[in-house]
């Protein structure tokens, strides 16, 4: 487990090193143009889509580590060619290349941890690699803008080749992994028959709402964070791109100082009930926008009130990042454990897609209805919770107060054990 979480937030310092710069790069440094990086950024998000549905079967066929293994040599590759990319096409071809196997590495990476964890060390493990991935994307987001100078395109080159190495990194250390059989899972399909599929997913009601949930959660929150909420930001309360700055720094420094001080209060309550108090706390989140953008304060207390929505959202992040993960884990028959993380990842890529198409223009000149519509969507988080919640097994929905109850039954007095 440990050599996963080290790959894991090595990779996402990878990514914090580069993809913060690639319209400037694309755009200015390679002077290829505005349209020309929108479209970059547009293929390194379709590539995910394209890949995403066939990554799951690939996992419960052949097994995490070597789609991993694939995945991040894929990710060096397209890394250094955008370092090296002088024209349209190879540009374009690079960002296909690191878009797919950044999008691959999701899966094969949470299904690892499935593998390494039980269903009680499971929400410790995922809020550890979210804590991690955060803390890689901003050290080296802060590391790569130090090192980047618009007038000196070797220094994009640097840092794109420091990307590659840190995915040849990834590889060498999952190579190195021997994964455990555990109770858990069993043992890990290895003959091709990885049964179920599409079909068998869709008919897992308890899955599908947990995917509707997803794209609802992934959409009102990321799918907004740098279009319509940064729109919105600029246009309606005047903030200037330094407290726009402030504000995701402000998103990441409380889900690091936050994840493990809330890990205790989530993991011993119902999954479900947490999701949807994250949905009142994102309610509250946009009613600070709505202030920021709408009232009638000062400047600077519009900014303190546009800086609290990203905290807010952040303490939201820090509460599902232990609870939907596993969640999605524990539904997962154990033959499509890979094809369940890739379809959860698909439903997250689909609202990443989406939330900037649908709320940057809302974001931008229609303030009102853009707040209104992601208050009501957020309470809709907590709807949707809710009635998920009626759908699954205590095991599935509070597996901390299960495991709590099982070690009693098993303890008696003169401290014999005895099987239940």
């Amino acid at each position: 487990m440990r050599r996963i979480q080290a790959g894991n937030v090595l990779s996402a310092f990878g990514l914090g090193f580069t993809v913060p710069y690639l319209y400037v790069y694309v755009a200015q440094v390679r002077d290829l143009g505005a349209g020309t990086a929108g479209a970059v950024l547009a293929v390194f998000a379709m590539a995910a889509l394209v890949v995403l549905p066939f990554t799951g079967r690939a996992i419960d066929r052949r097994g995490p580590l070597p789609v991993l293994v694939g995945a991040a040599l894929l990710a060096a590759v397209g890394a250094l060619g955008m370092g090296l990319a002088g024209s349209v096409v190879t540009v374009v071809g690079a960002a296909a290349l690191l878009g797919a196997g950044t999008a691959v590495m999701q899966p094969a990476l949470a299904t690892m941890i499935v593998w390494c964890s039980s269903p009680e060390t499971r929400t410790r493990a995922f809020a550890t690699q979210f804590f991690l991935q955060n803390l890689g994307l901003g050290i080296g987001g802060l590391i790569g803008g130090q090192l980047v100078d618009e007038s000196r395109p070797d220094s994009f080159l640097l840092l794109f080749s420091i990307e590659a190495v840190m995915f040849l990194v990834l590889a060498g250390i999952a190579v190195t992994v021997r994964m455990p059989r555990t109770p858990s899972i069993g043992q890990a399909p290895r003959d091709g028959n990885a049964k179920g599929g599409l079909r068998a997913l869709l008919g897992h009601r308890a899955m599908v709402q947990l995917c509707v949930l997803g794209f609802v959660l992934f959409f009102a929150c990321y799918g907004q964070f740098e279009s319509g909420l940064a729109a919105y930001g600029t246009e309606a309360a005047g903030i200037e791109p330094s407290a726009l700055g402030m504000a995701l720094a402000a998103n990441t420094a409380v889900i690091v100082v936050a994840q493990f001080l809330v890990l205790r209060f989530v993991e011993r309550r119902r999954r479900t009930r947490v999701i949807a108090w994250v949905g009142l706390i994102w309610t509250v989140a946009w009613l600070f926008a709505g202030y920021a953008g709408l009232g009638h304060g000062s400047q600077a207390m519009a900014t303190a009130a546009f800086i609290a929505t990203y905290g807010l959202f952040g303490l939201g992040e820090a509460m599902l990042s232990p609870t939907v993960a596993p969640l999605v884990a524990d539904l997962a028959p154990e033959s499509m454990v890979g094809q369940y993380n890739s379809a959860f990842a698909l439903v997250k890529q689909l609202a990443l897609a989406v939330g900037p198409a649908v709320g940057g223009p809302m974001g931008a000149a229609l303030h009102g209805p853009y707040i209104v519509t992601f208050v009501l969507f957020s309470l809709g988080i907590t709807l949707l919770a809710v009635r998920l919640g009626r759908r699954l097994t205590p095991a599935q929905d509070h597996p901390y107060l299960v495991a709590k109850s099982r070690v009693v039954a098993q303890h008696k007095p003169d401290d014999q054990r005895v099987t239940v």
